[in-house]
């Protein structure tokens, strides 16, 4: 079973799926630039997973997104592991505010190379495999419906990942691979409508859809917009 590999496994969002797709007895690779945090979350991961074998159910392994080499290998370790990916869900995001003119380009930069740069990388670097296997799916962390003045750079990169989506799923859609995103339009936190727990079921229910029902974009807006778990 070639499992699902997260990356931008923080303890949000990202933990929240990982556990999600462990639970469904998938062996889970966890990527993270932080490798105090991915200890934590590979624990959360592993207790979901339950009987999977000690060693096999988790893989947590550290890489910066913004790092193509970096990543590339740490997918290259995935892959060797437990094969071509079933699931990949893009996770990492650089959230801060900042308004009109208040960034140099240098620092749009950076900003453009986590929220879109590492999508790009690990969807180039993965859906071929997926591909010319005949299916998976690619689903990726969205946010920011609309425009935010005070958040400039994550409104440019929320933007921009959408339409990377739009492109993934124009070049590996008719080959098998199911390329969505999730739309969060809130803070995330756990207990209240945004929970993660509740939010990972969209990333759930878009891997097991047919294809005859795919959605490519769930706006998550609440508690009461998450499907039922399944």
């Amino acid at each position: 079973m070639a499992g699902a590999v997260v990356v931008g496994a923080g303890p949000g969002i990202g933990a929240a799926v990982a556990r999600r797709f462990a639970r469904e007895g998938l062996p889970v690779t966890l990527v993270a630039r932080s490798e105090p945090s991915l200890t934590g979350v590979a624990a959360g991961v592993a207790a979901a997973g339950g009987a999977a074998p000690p060693g096999y159910g988790v893989l947590p392994l550290a890489a910066d997104v913004t790092d193509e080499a970096g990543l590339r290998t740490a997918l290259d370790t995935a892959t060797a592991r437990f094969g071509v990916p079933d699931a990949v869900v893009y996770n990492a995001a650089l959230v801060r505010a900042d308004r009109l003119g208040e960034l140099a380009q240098p620092a749009l930069l950076d900003a453009w190379a986590v929220n879109v740069g590492g999508a790009l990388t690990a969807a180039t670097h993965l859906a071929p495999a997926m591909a010319r296997r005949g299916g998976g799916s690619f689903l990726i962390t969205g946010g920011m419906p609309e425009p935010k003045a005070p958040y400039v750079s994550l409104s440019l990169g929320k933007a921009g990942v959408r339409t990377l989506a739009r492109l993934l799923a124009l070049e590996y859609g008719p080959q098998g691979v199911h390329v969505a995103t999730v739309t969060v339009d809130g803070a995330v936190a756990p207990g209240t409508d945004f929970d993660p727990d509740v939010i990972a079921e969209h990333y759930w229910r878009l891997h097991t859809q047919p294809r005859s029902r795919w959605e490519h974009d769930v706006r998550h807006a609440g508690a009461k917009a998450a499907p039922p778990p399944g």
